[in-house]
């Protein structure tokens, strides 16, 4: 962020040279165990018997469930669980179905606010646009879900999602009865270069929804079309018929229809930054290109596919590290999401074991 950089944490370990695919769940199990084993063995022994709650602060798009996934494919679903806000909301778009749920009894039982329950039922429909759906209408969806996660350890993504709820966050493990729980933020720094890139260049299958980044994330099939004198890329999905993949509308204005939404979203995080008392563990997902090989991997740094014309009309195609422009005008590389979940591992080791 500008004027406000969070420490690098390198991942190299002296004398250890191997190459590691950590596009793979194997190759990652055996990058997280040559590079981070004794941190993994330490919080695993701490999740023998407690629990705690993590908050994943950061801008859209910043990797928040991507890294919470990996931390759970490290330590298992039956340890690890992802909560999404934004998702539980959307599970209760279909009302009449949600209604009939056990957890909707405990929802209504839990709600307490200055709104009238029938209200904040309408504000989420969309029925009442002159009311804001409400803090304590989450605080109770939360809770209600999180009855039904006993005896694991949580990292929650969209809570705070608002100025006002940082300081309901700082008490939400007392609401939730995880009275004895360490809760940590987890804050994430990425520049709005990376983001831009991620959507502008983002595509999507018409048929089965897998999106790839022609830049950043290609299938297998990379193709050229001599008409408009462009690369594109085929779905490879082998439970899709396949096709052309296009970019989602808007997306090439790239972070200008979501500034307003980026801007509250530095805003929280630089607040959380202040905060005493909690526990933060602080990650950045870039690097100075001055610095790369210092800290990092070579194939730990996000690799930017580059296509060229072949003989034939083959495409041709070549990798080399993706560099961006960080928030303080510095030429940057980023990294993939195995380092940046190294550092977490590191902390988050040290903030339990505290």
């Amino acid at each position: 962020m500008k004027n406000l950089e969070f420490p690098v944490v390198g991942t190299k370990v002296k004398g250890l040279t191997k190459f590691f695919d950590i596009n793979s769940p194997e190759g990652r199990k055996k990058y997280f165990e040559a590079k981070v084993g004794k941190e993994i063995r330490k919080i695993r022994s701490f999740l023998d018997d407690k629990t705690f709650i993590a908050y994943m602060l950061g801008k859209k798009n910043s990797g928040k469930g991507t890294y919470s996934q990996l931390i759970k494919e490290i330590f298992g679903k039956d340890k690890i669980a992802l909560v999404s806000v934004g998702d539980l909301i959307r599970e209760m778009d279909d009302w009449d179905s949600f209604t009939k749920t056990e957890k909707y009894k405990r929802m209504k039982r839990y709600y307490r606010g200055y709104m009238a329950w029938e209200d904040a039922v309408s504000a989420h429909l969309g029925r009442s646009t002159s009311k804001l759906l409400p803090t304590e209408f989450i605080l109770a969806l939360l809770k209600a879900h999180i009855d039904e996660l006993t005896g694991m350890s949580i990292f929650i993504d969209g809570l705070p999602r608002d100025m006002d709820q940082i300081s309901y966050s700082l008490y939400f493990r007392d609401l939730i009865n995880y009275r004895n729980d360490p809760d940590i933020f987890v804050l994430i720094d990425i520049p709005l270069s990376v983001i831009d890139e991620r959507i502008k260049y983002r595509v999507i299958c018409p048929n089965c929804k897998t999106t790839r980044n022609i830049k950043l994330l290609p299938t297998s099939k990379i193709k050229y079309e001599s008409k408009t004198k462009h690369f594109y890329l085929e779905c490879d999905n082998p439970d899709c018929k396949g096709g052309k993949m296009v970019g989602k509308e808007g997306d090439d204005k790239g972070i200008a229809p979501i500034k307003e939404r980026l801007e509250k979203d530095e805003e929280i995080l630089r607040k959380a930054f202040s905060l005493y008392g909690v526990p933060k563990i602080l990650l950045r997902n870039h690097v100075l290109v001055s610095e790369s090989n210092k800290y990092f991997d070579n194939y730990e740094i996000t690799p930017e596919f580059v296509y060229k014309l072949g003989k034939g009309e083959k495409v041709v195609v070549s990798e080399k590290p993706w560099s961006v422009l960080d928030d303080n005008g510095q030429m940057c590389n980023s990294l993939m999401a195995p380092p940046v979940v190294i550092s977490l591992i590191k902390q988050l080791a040290d903030t339990l074991s505290s």
